[in-house]
């Protein structure tokens, strides 16, 4: 809900000074987004890529029963399900992929990721970040250092820039990612200022794209937003002869553009996918995740430089008090064959045709990973616990060269027999795409946190 503060006095020239301190002190109209307006003002050289779509698949996918499959390990190991061939020559999928792997010429399959942690919440906070620093774990302690920014946050910075005109140069779709009801470090800008954490939409099956920061109070009209501008820009000349104080001093130039960011009817247009036709809609799939990756297109066809789609919010299945993650300690294939593959299949593969389509996906990099993968030998629930020491991820786009497989895990899908990728070579990656360069990172005070993954650009 986005509270403006209440009028207490109207005359014909200004407004009462408490309504006045209680605008300036608003979490959109205040120093936040005024802040992350200004800060567009200064921004770093693009690269081939113009945006990012990372597709945050929280509570951890198991790579043997998704993109890297081992049909020959023992049944406990490699679990029930067959593998179909891909586009790759030699490189197979689990059979619930068919559709992906029917584009794998437009996609790169990364088998030989690897993490620090075990703990959904220091391994969120790496895969976000590049860096376990200031990552707190389930047991609640955190661990040392300061968090890095989140990679979109970086991305943001960057490019913020070309991005002019938009609600933030970040948006995640999705809720605050957690673990145990214990949030997740590394979502935000951290060292770089609440200037670039991310604008967050959600979206709900039953009642569209909310967009928390923009719920207006039924009985604040545009109207009367606009007619308070009026009174406030009357104010600044009166005031600003008074006083000194921040709140005063930062209604300026963009403050009036925030204003008219809230009350602008193409951003929200951007948002709303009743826009979209039924045709687009279903082919995305009716589904949070399907609808919410069909936002990310629209809003990366908008000019937003960095979309995150979350998943989930929490690591659990629904049936265990979460919203749907992927921490499959058991059912794992039940869940996998009823839901997880089917939904991600249909979603993803029609947004990267739909990106290649529209001459957006040469543009725009795409990545799919979860923080960590799943045990290679099936528990006695049917499930697969945490598993650090190899996993998989899928990118495509933004100068990613299709139809090639990096990295060859061991017998088991259990390490990397060679080419170990870590999250830090990700964001490093990712930061390479959008043209940043390490000195530039530098220049933010901040570390590149691996190495760039240079074959998967070489053609």
């Amino acid at each position: 809900m986005l509270l403006l503060g209440q009028q207490t006095q109207r005359t014909c020239q200004t407004l009462d000074r408490r309504a006045f301190v209680q605008v300036g002190a608003s979490s959109v109209l205040g120093l936040s987004l005024a802040d992350l307006l200004r800060a567009r003002e200064s921004g770093l050289n693009p690269g081939s890529a113009k945006a990012v779509i990372l597709v945050w698949l929280w509570g951890g996918p198991s790579q043997l029963d998704t993109f890297d499959p081992k049909p020959n390990a023992p049944l406990e190991f490699r679990g029930p399900f067959a593998t179909i061939p891909t586009r790759i020559p030699g490189v197979r999928f689990t059979e619930l992929f068919p559709k992906l792997a029917g584009i794998t010429d437009k996609l790169a399959v990364l088998r030989t990721l690897t993490t620090q942690s075990n703990d959904h919440g220091i391994a969120g906070t790496i895969g976000l970040t590049g860096s376990a620093a200031g990552g707190t774990g389930l047991d609640g302690k955190p661990l040392p250092g300061s968090p890095r920014p989140a990679t979109g946050s970086i991305v943001a910075k960057s490019l913020a820039n070309k991005s002019r005109g938009i609600a933030s140069p970040f948006l995640v779709i999705g809720g605050k990612l957690h673990q145990g009801k214990k949030p997740i470090i590394g979502e935000g800008g951290g060292p770089l200022g609440p200037a670039y954490d991310p604008f967050r939409l959600e979206y709900d099956p039953a009642k569209g794209t909310k967009v928390p920061a923009l719920q207006l109070p039924p009985e604040l009209t545009p109207e009367r937003l606009a007619d308070r501008q009026k009174l406030m820009e009357s104010l600044a000349i009166t005031e600003r002869k008074l006083e000194s104080s921040l709140a005063v001093a930062t209604l300026d130039d963009y403050r009036s553009r925030a204003i008219s960011m809230l009350t602008s009817t193409k951003m929200q247009a951007m948002f709303d996918l009743s826009k979209e036709s039924p045709k687009s809609a279903n082919a995305y799939g009716r589904t949070r995740f399907g609808q919410s990756c069909l936002l990310a297109r629209r809003l990366v066809e908008a000019g937003v430089p960095f979309v995150q789609v979350n998943w989930s919010d929490h690591v659990e299945a629904e049936e265990d008090s979460g919203d749907g993650g992927w921490d499959h300690h058991y059912r794992n294939f039940q869940i996998m064959q009823d839901r997880h593959a089917m939904w991600l299949d249909q979603t993803l593969s029609v947004l990267i045709n739909d990106l290649a389509e529209r001459g957006l996906l040469a543009s725009t990099l795409v990545l799919a990973v979860g923080e960590f993968g799943r045990d290679p030998k099936v528990n006695d629930k049917a499930g697969r616990e945490h598993w650090p020491g190899c996993y998989s991820a899928l990118a495509a786009g933004g100068g990613v060269q299709g139809g090639r497989v990096l990295g060859t895990s061991d017998a088991k899908a259990g390490k990397p027999a060679d080419t170990p990728l870590t999250p830090g070579d990700l964001c490093a990656t990712i930061q390479h795409a959008v043209g940043l360069t390490s000195e530039q990172v530098a220049g933010m005070g901040l570390a590149t946190p691996g190495r760039v993954i240079e074959e998967l650009f070489a053609k």
